[in-house]
């Protein structure tokens, strides 16, 4: 049986990798940022179906529907994370947002392809205050329209990648007779470690350049005080630990008030990494100062700990990079719940 996919919200293509490794055959991916849809296209490795910039209040389903060779029902999945900085609970500002909206948008898609099962990503912050009656009314639009909703908060780390990173999972599985059959995978009884991650790695040029041989290993210049903060830091430590004489005018206030105590850290080889952020790319922003040499992680270690493959490359400046990475999916979270969806859909 073929098992096809449409990926919406694709980013640099996390979610579809890892539902292609479990067996789903991506027809068709978008996004709106362009960068990451050049990564997708730089990868054909990986990827061979076509993805587009596009914003999904602009895709015309049916058109779809005709160019991709299938009739409203057939397709298997539509899968996507609408962004959810809208509902980051460490957003500051009013709680309307326009990218709240979206959420809404990729339900109507969903009704449009009416597929056999539909899977969305996000964080748990869409159930409190700013998303709450947002996603309410995408579920019920959907429950309208035949589906029985699944929803669970997984956090990463329970299968098999390598980071804390907690996601709001939820699968609507349209019922046509009998009993729902989809079940959320398993926890694993064993944590992958930063270590067992990127402790082989050799260490990177430190004027600035990419390893030789591991692209995007390279290892950025920190300010003097950064260094001096981070060579006072033991693994696993982050700011609370730094004398007054180290700590910047904004953190002098103890962290039990403002939070943020893990910034200016460092990870713990022996313990999973942070959730890999847009910005793990800075020191400043986490525990993303390595174990125990005196920088911070490489974009190419913060795509490891994101569990993208070595071979897997990506198009734009550090930034751009770091985002895109930060952003996505974890490729071996996706493909374990890709693996429960085709189990489910297999019986």
């Amino acid at each position: 049986m073929k098992y096809t996919c449409i990926d919406s919200f694709s980013g640099a293509g996390g979610l579809s990798l890892g539902l292609s490794n479990a067996g789903f055959d991506i027809l068709f991916s978008f996004d709106l940022d362009d960068l990451s849809i050049k990564t997708q296209k730089l990868n054909t490795k990986y990827f061979n179906h076509e993805a587009v910039c596009l914003d999904i209040t602009k895709l015309n389903s049916k058109h779809l529907m005709k160019k991709l060779g299938i009739r409203r029902g057939e397709l298997t999945l539509f899968a996507g994370g609408p962004p959810c900085q809208g509902f980051s609970i460490q957003r500051i500002g009013e709680d309307d947002d326009d990218r709240n909206n979206l959420i809404f948008e990729y339900m109507k898609k969903v009704v449009d392809f009416l597929p056999k099962c539909f899977l969305m990503e996000n964080v748990p912050g869409i159930t409190g205050k700013r998303g709450k009656k947002i996603l309410e009314d995408a579920i019920s639009f959907a429950e309208e329209h035949g589906y029985f909703i699944h929803r669970n908060i997984l956090d990463a780390q329970d299968y098999g990648v390598p980071q804390r990173r907690r996601r709001l999972i939820i699968v609507g599985e349209r019922l046509e007779k009998g009993n729902p059959k989809f079940e959320f995978p398993m926890p694993s009884k064993r944590k992958i470690t930063v270590r067992d991650t990127i402790f082989n790695l050799p260490k990177p040029p430190t004027d600035g350049t990419d390893h030789k041989k591991i692209p995007l290993h390279r290892s950025d210049k920190l300010s003097k005080i950064n260094i001096q903060r981070i060579k006072f830091l033991k693994q696993g430590q982050g700011r609370e630990f730094l004398p007054e004489q180290l700590l910047a005018d904004c953190h002098k206030v103890n962290s039990n008030i403002i939070g943020h105590r893990n910034v200016y850290g460092r990870m713990h080889w022996d313990e999973v990494a942070p959730t890999i952020t847009a910005r793990f790319d800075s020191f400043t922003r986490g525990l993303f100062g390595h174990p125990e040499q005196n920088r911070s992680i490489s974009l190419r270690e913060g795509a490891m700990l994101q569990t993208f493959p070595m071979a897997f490359n990506f198009c734009g400046n550090k930034v751009d990079i770091a985002r895109q990475i930060g952003n996505a999916v974890p490729p071996i979270l996706a493909q374990i719940i890709g693996e429960k969806l085709i189990q489910s859909l297999s019986v």
